[in-house]
């Protein structure tokens, strides 16, 4: 009896059920073993469906790839232009903004194997997540120079892709890390962040620049 009920609510699910079962089954496994190291047999297992039913909702191991990629970049996007937006001082925006980014980090804890670890070794979905990723960071890149021209921040002689690469390698960083060591709390993760990023864009605020003393 409890295997058919169990069927049966299998069953009842629909199919946009579905296809977020194998969402989450697919972004588990590409998190933690690589694109190469997941198979459609061992995603559909994990998903509780059968391979033909992952290939009903995605043409290929790689479209199933390219949308996760594709859909967890974008939702960590939003983030910055939603929380960046808010009518709070720069620090208190960026403070939050962080602590929402790595909230989606905590709330989905395999984006960063996904995401932050070196592209696949297949070409085809190498080229895929370098696409995407440069797609992603064109996107982003022009909140650094809304900042500046709203609150007339002192940001015009600054690199504004360098600016963004250094805040993307502390914070992909420390996602990567803290994907090891589930243990520590996400506020002490903000806080990490924060005396990385903050305190040193702090200076450069104030007009301060550092001088190569060679």
């Amino acid at each position: 009896m409890p295997n058919r009920t169990s069927a049966g609510a299998r069953k009842r699910l629909t199919a946009s059920d579905r296809r977020e079962l194998i969402a989450r089954a697919a972004t588990e496994l590409f998190g933690r073993r690589g694109y190469n190291g997941a198979s459609v047999e061992e995603i559909a297992r994990n998903a509780g469906v059968t391979p033909p039913v992952v290939y009903d909702h995605f043409a290929s191991k790689h479209h199933l790839f390219s949308e996760l990629v594709e859909h967890h970049y974008a939702a960590l996007r939003a983030i910055w232009s939603e929380y960046m937006g808010l009518d709070l001082s720069l620090e208190e925006r960026i403070s939050t903004a962080i602590d929402a980014w790595f909230a989606y980090i905590e709330e989905h804890p395999f984006v960063a194997g996904l995401l932050f670890r070196e592209p696949p070794n297949d070409p085809a979905a190498r080229t895929t997540h370098r696409a995407i990723r440069g797609r992603s960071r064109r996107k982003v890149l022009p909140l650094v120079g809304e900042e500046a021209a709203a609150h007339d921040l002192p940001f015009a002689d600054l690199d504004a892709e360098l600016t963004w690469e250094t805040m993307r390698a502390v914070l992909q960083g420390l996602a990567l890390w803290w994907n090891e060591h589930l243990e520590v709390p996400r506020a002490r993760i903000v806080s990490a962040a924060m005396d990385a990023l903050w305190l040193g864009f702090e200076r450069v605020l104030n007009g301060e620049r550092w001088k190569n003393p060679h």
